[in-house]
């Protein structure tokens, strides 16, 4: 099992798990995690449902923290803060790492009020009309809704709502973004109009995905870890089989697992 890698130098690493146990109650749901996320990369979570790819992810802005059963041992660390600790805010944490979730969930708001939302609600002093262009020029949303930001962001097509949620995501000036199976809802056009988008984003943004599509995983990623699931006397517990550099997981890979799985052999 190969579970440890050093993509980029120590400084480099911008999220850091070290031996995460993650539990619903008594039930360990995803053992023995532990994992660099180099800076202004790309790192894609692949492997079967029920391994633990979006368990992980929402630990990484404690969204977990919202189901009550939830708790985890090991550590969780960004830029070498362990984020778990009892004096970091998780307000804070999400507000440095954003989330994009499976469907596409603008509000029922008006284009510009979805992008406002936030930082109105943190006491943003800026220029808003200027934060929200930026944000939707970050998510090559701008020249489709500049004259329209108005009308309802509801109104718009699967592939824009995305769009116009990565630029809410953006607005509040995130340092790291999450995506869980952005473009499962979508159309291939829209898909591949969100995966251009993210080489550009990762240019100022460290992201984290987790995808089902092994295509996108091969083309968009710059790493990618391959989680399993194992059947144990409680119930399913997902871990890490092989993380590693994109290429090195999609042709050669040092797991039979992660060759049986990339190549479609299971899963």
């Amino acid at each position: 099992m190969t579970t440890s890698m050093n993509p980029a130098t120590k400084t480099d690493m911008v999220l850091k798990t070290d031996n995460l146990q993650i539990y619903y109650g008594k039930f360990l749901a995803v053992r023995d995690v532990t994992i660099d996320i180099p800076q202004n990369a790309i790192t894609a979570f692949i492997g079967p449902s029920g391994c633990g790819k979006s368990t992980v992810l929402r630990c990484f802005n404690r969204l977990n923290d919202l189901i009550k059963s939830f708790h985890l041992r090991g550590q969780v660390y960004y830029h070498g803060q362990n984020l778990y600790d009892a004096s970091v805010d998780p307000v804070e944490v999400r507000r440095r790492i954003g989330m994009v979730f499976q469907k596409p969930n603008p509000f029922p708001k008006s284009i510009y009020d979805n992008i406002a939302f936030g930082p109105r609600l943190v006491g943003y002093k800026g220029d808003m009309d200027e934060l929200v262009e930026r944000s939707l020029r970050g998510s090559a949303l701008w020249d489709e809704v500049k004259d329209k930001l108005k009308e309802s962001g509801t109104a718009l097509s699967g592939g824009q709502q995305q769009r116009l949620c990565i630029a809410r995501t953006i607005a509040m000036e995130p340092d790291i973004i999450l995506m869980d199976e952005p473009c499962s809802a979508l159309d291939p056009i829209s898909t591949l109009k969100v995966e251009d988008l993210l080489q550009e984003l990762k240019q100022k943004y460290t992201i984290v995905i987790v995808t089902h599509n092994m295509q996108q995983a091969s083309r968009s990623s710059d790493y990618t870890a391959f989680f399993n699931v194992e059947q144990t006397s409680q119930g399913r517990t997902g871990f890490i089989v092989e993380y590693d550099r994109t290429e090195v997981i999609f042709q050669a890979p040092k797991e039979q697992a992660t060759q049986a799985y990339v190549s479609g052999r299971f899963g």
